[in-house]
């Protein structure tokens, strides 16, 4: 994600907008990549369940604190992994063709989004369930949820202007949240089209006929 991440004061990390990240010294950048390559490495060849912020220090061969000052916890290091992908999730919907992207009805960009979503998170469940149940809240304190949720609500008002725009965004997201996409994949057997299908059937009672 495009700032430095961690947790400004409230606990809210930076809103990821999708694009290049700012500068910074020299030997912050080569932390920064000997970290997530040594996260990338520990993730690929003992799963993200081995991954610890003291044996991602050791891997990186530097201090833990340095690991913590820069990520703050394990879901800011797993959020950090899973970087490349997001940016390109948020490029499709912030500024792609439609109808992910602008130029499409509220509607149709609604149904996009959510389903390049479950798509999203189809690629990389393991990763983003250990990111989003690091802690209680970690899954809405990262960025990406506050975008998600504001671009959601904006099409929302779109189409309902009476409507609880934030709470039906956050209604919309939830299906998608890694441990219950996750369950519906694998403990039920859900296929990825029937996700898809159920999240049309939500949308039918916010769009209008």
């Amino acid at each position: 994600m495009n700032a430095p991440v961690g947790d400004p004061p409230g606990g809210r990390r930076v809103l990821p907008i999708a694009g290049g990240p700012p500068p910074e010294r020299a030997d912050a950048v080569r932390n920064r990549r000997r970290i997530l390559a040594a996260a990338a490495e520990v993730i690929a060849t003992r799963g993200v369940d081995a991954l610890s912020m003291d044996e991602v220090a050791r891997a990186a061969g530097v201090g833990v604190g340095t690991v913590y000052r820069r990520f703050r916890d394990r879901a800011g290091l797993v959020y950090a992994v899973i970087d490349d992908r997001e940016r390109e999730f948020q490029r499709g919907f912030l500024a792609g063709p439609p109808p992910l992207g602008p130029g499409a009805v509220p509607a149709e960009r609604l149904r996009a989004f959510l389903h390049a979503l479950a798509d999203r998170t189809e690629e990389q469940a393991d990763l983003l369930l250990a990111a989003e149940t690091d802690s209680a809240y970690a899954r809405f304190n990262d960025g990406s949820y506050a975008l998600y949720r504001m671009h959601l609500a904006m099409l929302v008002v779109r189409l309902r202007p009476d409507a609880d725009a934030v709470y039906l965004a956050d209604a919309l997201l939830a299906p998608l949240a890694a441990n219950l996409f996750l369950y519906q994949r694998r403990v039920l057997g859900m296929g990825l089209d029937r996700v898809k299908a159920g999240l049309d059937a939500l949308l039918h009672g916010i769009c209008p006929a």
